[in-house]
């Protein structure tokens, strides 16, 4: 079975990309809780965060923190949501981190997550102001 984020990551499945480094790839959620919605995974196929090589930590956790920034100031969120299902809850089985832009009032309640999508040519817009942000 594909993993559908080592596709994403090796370049052979679409994704509206806002950050990638040598080991890390961001992208757009296709259903996102809020639009700019973002997930960051490992290129290398891991499963869960205590699977995650420990040359990765700090890269994973600063690529995070980046992209929480990003979203404030590309976006105009007042904050983030930032997040790591292992295992329960864990949609696609490579690990992923939720970086969801978030706003007083939006809705957001406890973990219910409800879900948003985009209308046509927003996602590159979005990615396009992320990765502006991103420098």
């Amino acid at each position: 079975m594909t993993c559908v984020f080592c596709a994403i990551a090796n370049g052979e499945a679409e994704a509206d990309v806002v950050l990638e480094t040598e080991d890390l790839i961001a992208f757009l959620d296709r259903r996102p809780v809020f639009k700019g919605h973002v997930l960051l995974v490992p290129r290398e196929h891991v499963v869960t965060l205590p699977d995650l090589p420990a040359t990765l930590r700090d890269p994973f956790l600063a690529a995070g923190q980046r992209l929480a920034t990003a979203v404030v100031e590309a976006l105009g969120a007042q904050g983030s949501f930032v997040a790591i299902n292992n295992t329960v809850s864990q949609s696609v089985p490579h690990l992923h981190l939720h970086v969801v832009p978030r706003t007083k009032g939006d809705g957001l309640r406890g973990f219910f997550w409800p879900r948003t999508k985009y209308a046509d040519g927003e996602p590159g817009e979005y990615a396009a102001r992320l990765r502006a942000a991103l420098g």
